[in-house]
Order: C-alpha cells, then sequence, then structure tokens
C-alpha cells in the first residue's frame, strides 16, 4: 500500500453550539447568504445513547463547504473558553477576492454589525465581526502570488521547529508585513 492509509477528501462539516438554531440559521442565511440545507433532531445522542434533546442544523458555505451547528436546551448556557482570546478561534470564509470583500464589509455594517477591517496579512485581507452566538467570523481574499504562497510553504517547517525551541516568533516571513506596510503607504 503507498503512500498514508488516510486520504481525507476535504471537510465534511464543522459543527458549533449556537444559542439558537433558528435566529442562527437566520442570521447567517441574512448576514452570509448561507443555504439552509439539513436539518438532524434528537432526543438521544447517537453516538452515546445519553438523553440530551437536540436541534443540528446544516449551512452551505459553497463547495461543498458546511457549517453545521447545535443548539442543546437541556444543557448550562453557553459559554466560551475564558483562557483564550476572543480572536483566536474563529470561522473564516473565503471571498472571491478584495472587491467582494470590501462588498461583503458594506453589507454587513448594513445588518447593524461591527465590522473590524480589512485588515492586511500580506498574502490576504480579510475582515472580522461576530455571529449572535459569540463566534468570530472571518471573511478573507487572497492576493498573494504563487511565488509567495511556495515560500510560506518552503519556511513552514522552518518556522516549526524554531517556535518550538524558542516560543518566539520566527521572522522567516517578515516580508508578509512589509508587504502590508507598502500597500498601507499608498492609501
Amino acid at each position: 500500500m503507498n503512500g498514508h492509509p488516510v486520504k481525507l477528501g476535504g471537510v465534511h462539516h464543522a459543527a458549533y453550539r449556537c444559542k439558537d438554531a433558528k435566529e442562527t440559521v437566520e442570521w447567517y442565511g441574512r448576514v452570509l447568504g448561507m443555504d439552509y440545507t439539513t436539518a438532524f433532531a434528537e432526543d438521544h445522542v447517537p453516538s452515546t445513547g445519553e438523553y440530551d434533546p437536540y436541534m443540528h442544523v446544516f449551512l452551505d458555505a459553497g463547495n461543498g463547504n458546511i457549517l453545521a451547528f447545535f443548539e442543546l436546551p437541556n444543557q448550562p448556557e453557553m459559554g466560551r473558553d475564558e483562557n483564550t482570546p476572543a480572536w483566536v478561534q474563529h470561522l473564516a470564509f473565503r471571498a472571491a477576492d478584495e472587491n467582494a470583500l470590501l462588498a461583503a464589509k458594506e453589507h454587513i455594517e448594513a445588518q447593524g454589525i461591527d465590522v473590524l477591517g480589512p485588515t492586511h496579512h500580506g498574502i490576504f485581507k480579510s475582515i472580522y465581526f461576530f455571529d449572535p452566538n459569540g463566534h468570530r467570523v472571518e471573511l478573507a481574499a487572497d492576493i498573494g502570488t504563487d511565488e509567495q504562497y511556495a515560500e510560506l510553504k518552503r519556511v513552514a517547517p522552518l518556522m516549526l521547529d524554531e517556535w518550538s525551541e524558542t516560543k518566539t516568533a520566527p521572522r522567516h516571513a517578515d516580508w508578509l508585513h512589509e508587504i502590508a506596510r507598502e500597500e498601507h503607504g499608498k492609501s
């Protein structure tokens, strides 16, 4: 047998908790244009058999990428990992290009939602906002070249090894910051 025994075909779905399934489905449809495709509702958890009624909803994020949510009315009120900063854990979706990103920002702000950005990351630009459940959402538009992505892939193992030893940010990709600074100077 050649290669690795596991061959992934992409992400089937990513599942998160929500406070209210109906509100969440409506928000992702209105704000991000996601189609609501499927619902599962059970009184008993199929994998464990325990009694814990839930509604499990699935939304299409495009290109076969599915985002799912669980509403769990019998569990304690939904919280978040207070030891992790709010900016760390997030859902990031692809925007077609920079113009689409700016149009999305305008649309989302028109819904009364605070939007941060665009933030320039050298090879992509992003905007950030929060859904009604407190999940941070990012829209990102790729702007890098094939050569830039290849260079990042080349230095990734070197950066990880250095980080593992020092726990300080390696400087292999500092050129990303230069790109962002140069563009910022133009505007």
